[in-house]
């Protein structure tokens, strides 16, 4: 990944992070949170990943209302980017967190385990 889409990914995040607490009005849009941008090499495409705090419904509620904006969006991220070519953005669920909260349910109920059951039944080798 070259210098220039680190830069293009961060301000990306930074501006619709902005623009989506200041200037989106769509009572569909929860709680959303930034997660991370993929630009492609010749920045023309950019797929941006949200959390969205809340149900399955809340999620797709979420996504339509943003994938839904991205045409007004495009242009105001073009001029505060000072890119020559709008990117093409679209909204993707980034599914990382909750896979890190199952991991970590996981852990716990294995950690309650143990302490329920300190010694667990020692098997010895047979000879």
């Amino acid at each position: 990944m070259s210098i220039r889409q680190e830069r293009v990914q961060s301000q990306l995040i930074d501006i619709l992070s902005e623009m989506i607490r200041k200037d989106l009005r769509d009572p569909r849009i929860g709680f959303v949170t930034l997660t991370g941008a993929d630009v492609s090499h010749d920045l023309r495409h950019a797929k941006i990943f949200i959390s969205v705090y809340g149900d399955e419904e809340a999620r797709k509620q979420t996504l339509k209302a943003l994938n839904g904006a991205v045409g007004a969006m495009r242009g105001e991220v073009t001029r505060r980017a000072q890119l020559r070519i709008a990117p093409e953005i679209v909204f993707a669920y980034d599914e990382g967190i909750e896979r890190g909260q199952k991991i970590f349910q996981i852990l716990n109920a294995i950690e309650e385990e143990n302490k329920q059951n300190p010694n667990p039944t020692e098997t010895t080798p047979e000879a």
